[in-house]
């Protein structure tokens, strides 16, 4: 008898147990669902090189395999606005991405500051003319990095927080382009390749100071694409591209869902 009323003592222990962490799971699943998120940024937010654009997006090429849509597509927030742009600047962020944000806004995610750093005149110089004038070009947007992109990223910070004074604001950076000693066999030498990385990890370290100033979370995805540079034989970065020069040294699909996606989901 004892027994027996000891088993229902731990039965109804045992229950109450389950139910306790069904709740907290039904009530995890309600405050998730109810997070209002928009992603900001660059190229490397809308997916430029992952393919399947949105047509509505025009010149933006905001992809259906871009890490903000992935994230949107798995986890259902009450609301998702998507105005990040190919070619943005800090101006254009400030400019045409910040109306979706309001007091409601829950989660924010951007990458912004490469093309503002002249990435795209980087790569092209690098490409077309000699290792010196690489490597000076390197160097040049080094110095931008330093004197004149922490004010920029300051002024698209500052009008984030100010639209968006309750959200967690994610600022992703950028991946390391090459895998020295690769498998590449032609282009870039290898001083190229090790200058262009070199600017990368520069850039990274600004952007993720100022961040942090700002009490945002920096998330690397550098851990996520090492051993998936370009010369890695397995590579989540397009190379240079002539038939497309938009998707050159973007990631591609696997990058964004590989490497971005789980870089954001971990910070978010």
């Amino acid at each position: 008898m004892k027994l027996s009323r000891f088993a229902a003592f731990a039965s109804s222990l045992l229950l109450g147990s389950v139910l306790a962490l069904t709740g907290a799971g039904a009530a995890q699943a309600a405050e998730s669902a109810a997070v209002d998120y928009v992603a900001l940024g660059d190229s490397y937010s809308s997916g430029v090189g992952a393919g399947s654009y949105d047509s509505a997006s025009g010149d933006c090429k905001r992809s259906t395999k871009a890490y903000p849509r992935l994230w949107a597509n798995a986890n259902a927030p009450s609301s998702f606005a998507f105005t990040a742009c190919s070619g943005a600047v800090t101006t254009d962020v400030t400019g045409k991405q910040l109306g979706p944000l309001s007091s409601a806004t829950d989660l924010v995610s951007i990458t912004i500051g490469g093309n503002d750093a002249g990435f795209a005149d980087v790569m092209t110089t690098c490409v077309l003319q000699s290792e010196s004038t690489c490597v000076n070009r390197v160097n040049q947007a080094k110095g931008y990095v330093d004197s004149t992109l922490p004010a920029r990223l300051d002024t698209v910070y500052n009008a984030i927080r100010a639209k968006a004074p309750a959200a967690r604001v994610v600022v992703l950076g950028y991946p390391r382009f090459y895998q020295l000693a690769g498998s590449c066999v032609a282009g870039l030498s290898e001083t190229e390749r090790k200058a262009i990385n070199g600017a990368s990890d520069y850039l990274n370290a600004a952007v993720a100071k100022r961040a942090a100033d700002h009490g945002f979370t920096f998330a690397s995805v550098v851990p996520a694409f090492t051993g998936h540079e370009i010369c890695s034989g397995s590579a989540w970065l397009h190379s240079v591209n002539w038939l497309n020069i938009g998707e050159s040294y973007h990631p591609t699909a696997a990058g964004q869902s590989g490497g971005y996606l789980p870089s954001f989901r971990s910070a978010a």
